[in-house]
């Protein structure tokens, strides 16, 4: 990979944890899911790559620049699925005992 081409994919996750952000704002969760996987594709190629190029100047300064921006619209995407997870925990826990009462005192 080339310095452009790293910068390349490094923007292309940037834009996808920005639309991961989005869809987690508005409770679209298939989305974010197909978003993620798309950014888990971007990333891996990078840590393929990126080991032989080491970036310099104004390109190491926006390579930092964008990993910020990416750990910053993480923090937001957990911020936002944090309750929602617990959430389905919860519904998950509640499913599974009320079939386990049901299983254990015949109950259908």
């Amino acid at each position: 990979m080339t310095s452009e081409d790293i910068l390349t994919v490094y923007e292309s996750v940037a834009e996808l944890t920005g639309q991961m952000l989005a869809a987690a704002g508005s409770n679209d969760w298939d989305r974010l899911v197909q978003l993620e996987q798309q950014c888990s594709t971007q990333v891996s190629s990078l840590r393929m790559g990126e080991a032989s190029q080491i970036l310099t100047g104004p390109a190491r300064q926006r390579k930092v620049q964008l990993i910020k921006q990416v750990l910053a619209d993480d923090r937001r995407i957990r911020d936002l699925t944090t309750p929602w997870m617990a959430h389905l925990s919860k519904l998950i826990s509640s499913n599974g005992t009320q079939r386990r009462l049901a299983n254990a005192y015949g109950v259908y």
